[in-house]
């Protein structure tokens, strides 16, 4: 497992960051954590979108809208670091353009639609001695923490099965790209929590060997997956299973871990996401912290005791993007990492059009 970044107070120079798109990912998950991270300022955002341009300059005095990409390119120079969270079938395409630009690039997930898109940017960005890193906020969830660290201390001894679900209750989906759009759009719950999910997985147990998948469109209106199972076993030993799904009336516990030596079982899911759509700061005291009521158990039936959080910081991620690129320091997320896991999203659609499981 990859060393968690801390945040340390940073005393150099600024550097000045361009957000492309101001949706609810550009507006909830990029802006707000950039704009919290001492270092970093949110100097630029991209969108056509009149309603959102004028969302970003009340709350962001002093930033630069500008209409399209082409623009932003033009001025290139006066940024050091380009935030990519538009539409999926986007991502490769813009980022390849923000690194020929002269800027160390952030990807929201996924990376790119294709695994081979992903080994391309990630050789570009080598190439030009470039920063580029993908936005897997889940890393730095509360309970994916607190997990992280009982296997780290061995209090469930040797992991052999792992549980971890996103589930939603959304029977009537949105007239969005990412629910009405086609897979071959990047649209899809695959495609949208999918990343999380088995970024997870990958970072807590290891590569994938091999993937049997379940992948179906349930609701009308939709034609992209809206609800997946995977299976995956991973070259260790420990068998992932992995649920996404919008039409869960009742939703399953968020983590259910089975060691050789008891289990850990947590249900809500972490609390930074909420906070975030309501409008909060990252930067607000008691960010990231869990009620005890929401704390996870560890043990074994008859004899479990609740484990205390620890402390949920997606704004993490970014203090890692401003010391890799001011600093030199290592990257918060691995491209070749993330480049696993879109294999693992190929070999799950192959085995839910096949029938039968995949090896990587």
């Amino acid at each position: 497992m990859a060393d968690v970044p801390s945040t340390p107070d940073s005393d150099g120079p600024e550097l000045h960051v361009a957000l492309i798109g101001y949706g609810k990912g550009g507006e909830v998950f990029h802006a707000p954590l950039i704009d919290a991270v001492p270092g970093l300022r949110l100097s630029a955002v991209v969108t056509g979108n009149p309603d959102r341009r004028r969302a970003a300059e009340a709350r962001y005095p002093g930033v630069t809208v500008y209409p399209n990409v082409a623009e932003l390119w033009a001025d290139a120079d006066r940024y050091e670091i380009a935030v990519v969270t538009t539409p999926n079938d986007t991502h490769a395409p813009l980022a390849q353009a923000a690194l020929e630009a002269g800027m160390a690039v952030v990807v929201d997930k996924p990376f790119a639609l294709t695994s081979e898109q992903a080994r391309e940017l990630t050789s570009l960005a080598a190439k030009l001695d470039r920063v580029l890193t993908v936005y897997q906020n889940r890393r730095w969830d509360a309970d994916f923490l607190t997990l992280w660290k009982l296997i780290e201390e061995g209090s469930l001894g040797r992991v052999h099965r792992f549980e971890s679900r996103f589930e939603r209750w959304r029977p009537q989906a949105k007239q969005t790209w990412r629910e009405s759009g086609g897979v071959e759009a990047g649209a899809g719950i695959l495609y949208d929590l999918g990343p999380h999910l088995i970024d997870q997985a990958v970072n807590l147990f290891g590569p994938v060997a091999s993937v049997y998948a379940e992948v179906d469109t349930l609701r009308e209106g939709v034609h992209a997956d809206d609800d997946v199972f995977l299976a995956l076993n991973h070259a260790r030993g420990t068998r992932s299973h992995l649920w996404m799904g919008a039409l869960s009336a009742q939703g399953g516990p968020r983590f259910r871990v089975l060691g050789s030596e008891g289990a850990f079982t947590t249900w809500p899911m972490d609390g930074q996401e909420a906070r975030l759509t309501a409008g909060e700061r990252p930067d607000a005291p008691d960010w990231g912290v869990v009620p005890e009521s929401d704390w996870g158990v560890l043990g074994v039936d008859g004899d479990t005791r609740p484990v205390p959080s620890e402390r949920g910081a997606y704004q993490e991620f970014y203090a890692g993007v401003r010391d890799a690129v001011g600093e030199g320091e290592p990257l918060p997320v691995d491209p070749h990492e993330v480049i696993h896991g879109l294999e693992v999203i190929e070999a799950a659609r192959r085995s839910a059009r096949t029938r039968s499981v995949v090896e990587l």
